[in-house]
């Protein structure tokens, strides 16, 4: 038995908002519940409901500019930062700029919508 995964195509998980996810762990590529990887594109002026998740997400900006408002602060993050946002804080992300955010999220245990936790309109 292998002791290693390639995952060469990721699950690609649509979205009404204009996003890209691309899923390369976790419970819709993998069923992996403990943990989720997925390289995101925000396009510019993208925004999501604020959220109070279940798991620890840690971004990684590879490209362009991400705002995060958290617990009331407002942090905006550029390529080559990163951030950890503990489970059960008040969290929104957007990206109020001119051009995409490329980034990588990390969830831990994996994102679901039921643990997500967002917040209605």
């Amino acid at each position: 038995m292998k002791k290693y995964q390639i995952q060469d195509n990721p699950i690609i998980i649509p979205t009404s908002d204009g996003k890209l996810i691309k899923e390369h762990f976790g419970l819709l590529s993998d069923v992996n519940s403990k943990i989720s990887i997925a390289h995101m594109i925000a396009p510019a002026g993208w925004q999501e409901r604020f959220q109070r998740p279940e798991f620890d997400e840690y971004t990684f900006i590879i490209k362009g500019k991400k705002q995060f408002i958290i617990d009331g602060d407002k942090v905006i993050l550029e390529a080559g930062q990163s951030i950890k946002v503990q489970k059960d804080t008040r969290v929104q992300y957007s990206n109020p700029f001119n051009e995409a955010c490329e980034y990588i999220a990390i969830c831990l245990p994996a994102f679901s919508m039921e643990l997500v936790n967002r917040e209605n309109e």
